[in-house]
């Protein structure tokens, strides 16, 4: 039995907008274990990015944690004083957004902005220590890069040092928001081999953040299915896409690109809208888009179940309550 990293229990964040609460988090449940690389996946909205926020209390007003516990190492986050709360941040969770170039400031050179990440020795040492770094995440002539500013940089450029911002302080949890969307098709295929080559070289454990699938089948070992900011389905990654047994994440998966003879082949898709979140629909939250709606479905809630070894999943179609 692995040993657990991160505990996330009945977790529930909201936000206050002029037109009503939304509940972008309705108490969802998830483990992530030691060594294991976890994926967050499913539609634009649906709270992945929320949860990953929550992890390092980040929600800022108009949003709050309403209640849940997010234990971490067998501590809870959200009983954290704010000393904890940043001997936590970066040192012991890190954080890749998807959009780098927002998230480093364009005044201030790259060497600049990391030898803020390394603490406790002098200049030279951590001169070094971010040379270092940059070649760890494969970019060349770090030496010149350190004295340029963001905007001088590609994309992809600005993602690897990312990156090594993140490793600078060797977390036990890397969480990676999305981190290639911004990039195109080859730099992204780079980027996810350095991750996970990174991640086996530290023995870090990765909560990774994707609406794209097939990312997710490449890079993650479990997989967490969200819908309308509730967990319909999770569990071993392969066991979860080869059985798919709520239908919203069987929709996702026939909705994957894929090589054929016949190009007019048209890709399927999931009927219907997201619904919403300040007025959720009764009972199951993708009644009103799923194929094998029955009556119970529209009246009551289905609550995760297991169903076979390490695959849960919540559907009135398995019989549970």
């Amino acid at each position: 039995m692995k040993d657990v990293l991160l505990d996330v229990k009945n977790l529930k964040v909201q936000f206050s907008t002029y037109r009503g609460l939304v509940t972008a988090v309705d108490g969802i449940n998830f483990t992530l274990y030691k060594g294991d690389t976890l994926g967050l996946i499913g539609e634009t909205g649906c709270g992945k990015s929320v949860t990953a926020l929550s992890i390092l209390r980040l929600i800022e007003p108009p949003g709050k944690i309403v209640s849940g516990e997010i234990i971490f190492e067998g501590k809870d986050v959200l009983k954290m004083e704010e000393k904890e709360l940043k001997e936590l941040r970066g040192n012991k969770i890190s954080m890749i957004f998807q959009d780098p170039m927002s998230s480093l400031d364009p005044v201030f050179t790259i060497g600049d902005q990391m030898i803020e990440k390394i603490r406790g020795v002098d200049k030279k040492t951590a001169k070094n220590k971010i040379i270092e770094l940059l070649k760890n995440v494969e970019l060349s002539d770090p030496e010149s890069l350190i004295s340029k500013y963001p905007h001088q940089l590609s994309g992809g450029m600005r993602q690897r040092i990312m990156i090594a911002m993140a490793l600078s302080c060797n977390p036990l949890l890397l969480i990676a928001d999305e981190p290639t969307t911004a990039l195109d098709v080859t730099v992204q295929y780079q980027i996810l081999k350095l991750m996970n080559r990174i991640k086996k070289v530290s023995s870090a454990s990765m909560l990774f953040i994707t609406h794209d699938l097939g990312v997710a089948a490449q890079n993650c070992n479990r997989v967490v299915v969200m819908h309308a900011g509730k967990i319909v389905e999770m569990g071993d990654i392969t066991r979860v896409f080869k059985k798919r047994a709520h239908p919203y994440t069987n929709g996702l998966l026939k909705a994957l690109p894929h090589h054929a003879e016949d190009k007019n082949i048209r890709l399927e898709v999931i009927k219907g809208n997201i619904p919403s979140l300040i007025n959720p629909p009764s009972g199951c939250r993708f009644h009103s888009r799923c194929p094998y709606v029955m009556d119970v479905c529209r009246e009551k809630e289905p609550q995760i179940q297991k169903i076979n070894r390490d695959h849960f999943v919540a559907c009135h179609l398995y019989g549970g309550e």
